[in-house]
């Protein structure tokens, strides 16, 4: 494990980069959107209309000097005609777009493999929870990172390394392993490390660089009860930041392609099985 720190002469590379933030209502959302506005870059927010208040009022609440290079775009990851309006009003505001984080996530309520889910007849009903799951953290996940690729390939090279755009996705410590039994989410965040495995020779091919994080319990919204009980053990548990952290430190370093941060408080263990030579 090695300690999650920023490098300042990497930082500078941000002043005046544009970056597509998606869940960018939620915790790690929200701790990632301010930093990447401390450190100069532009944001464009991404979340469903009802998170604009939220969204709202931490714009409020910035340095007078940071409102002016941040934008909420209402947007449903898994409707097709909304992300690409997303993206085109990024180009639309900022001109260009360098970097692209695919936050948005979902766990199911109800459990995915509940057998007494059953209908008038007797026969097992469908899962909504796991179509919903499968949707927004597959299917949206994609759909971003499809978009970060098209809109990033016409690019001129932009990092000190001559890439053209970078991006992080955003899967779990349920994306390696999986007990605690929400097989929908554990199922969802697998396929987001496969997807960022499956990426690496069409991302090379353009200059573009796809990393992932995969954090460990991390106290948000999401994680809920889950986190809370975590915590009442005194088990370690992360930080936004330090998820924050470990997202801007892939998207800065050009020396990480295919890389995924298994992030665990202050510190992340390095996993590049996605490293492909093409």
């Amino acid at each position: 494990m090695r300690d999650i720190t920023l490098n300042p002469l990497l930082l500078c590379n941000l002043t005046g980069k544009t970056a597509v933030l998606t869940g960018g209502a939620g915790g790690i959302g929200t701790a990632i959107a301010k930093l990447l506005l401390k450190h100069g870059a532009n944001v464009v927010v991404a979340d469903l209309e009802h998170t604009r208040p939220i969204v709202e009022t931490m714009i409020v609440d910035l340095p007078g000097s940071c409102r002016g290079r941040v934008q909420f775009v209402a947007t449903n990851i898994v409707k097709w005609d909304q992300i690409t309006a997303l993206f085109q009003s990024a180009k639309e505001r900022f001109g260009s777009i360098e970097l692209v984080i695919a936050n948005a996530g979902v766990m199911e309520r109800t459990p995915v493999l509940d057998m007494d889910q059953i209908d008038e007849h007797g026969n097992l009903e469908e899962s909504h929870e796991f179509c919903k799951v499968i949707d927004i953290n597959v299917k949206g996940t994609m759909n971003c990172l499809r978009h970060a690729i098209f809109s990033m390939k016409g690019n001129q090279p932009c990092y000190p390394d001559g890439s053209r755009g970078a991006v992080v996705l955003v899967s779990s410590i349920s994306g390696y392993f999986g007990g605690t039994g929400v097989s929908g989410y554990i199922t969802s965040k697998h396929a987001v490390t496969g997807m960022l495995r499956g990426s690496q020779l069409v991302a090379s091919k353009y200059g573009i660089r796809v990393n992932a994080v995969a954090p460990f319990v991390t106290p948000t919204a999401m994680a809920g009860e889950f986190s809370e009980a975590w915590q009442a053990k005194g088990l370690p548990i992360n930080t936004t930041e330090g998820v924050a952290t470990a997202v801007l430190t892939l998207a800065l370093n050009p020396a990480e392609k295919g890389s995924c941060y298994i992030v665990w408080r202050s510190f992340w263990h390095r996993d590049n099985g996605a490293l492909l030579d093409p």
